[in-house]
């Protein structure tokens, strides 16, 4: 295992709920990354995030780690949900909320 594919699994073991996006959680650097991080804050739930634009391994390892092309990707429970489409959806139909639960 790489060593940035240890970190990415450290990190979502270690995280009950964590967003890989751009920007911070304070910042979004990106409309996509602005809309997970909205959601999650009208769930009012605890959310940790790691920056991409601060490391390219982290940007090119969590794509090829989840196998998924795109920026953010949140995971929840150590489980791959997926990017900003999904996660609206999931939370438009509650889903997302039972899945935090």
């Amino acid at each position: 295992m790489t060593e940035i594919f240890k970190q990415i699994k450290d990190d979502i073991e270690k995280h009950p709920v964590i967003l890989f996006m751009k920007g911070s959680k304070l910042m979004p650097l990106c409309g996509f990354s602005s809309q997970v991080v909205n959601i999650l804050q009208s769930l009012d739930v605890e959310f940790e995030t790691r920056n991409v634009l601060d490391d390219d391994a982290l940007r090119s390892g969590i794509k090829e780690f989840s196998n998924w092309p795109t920026i953010p990707q949140l995971y929840i429970k150590g489980e791959f949900i997926g990017g900003c489409d999904i996660v609206r959806e999931l939370h438009e139909t509650s889903e997302l909320q039972k899945l935090i639960g």
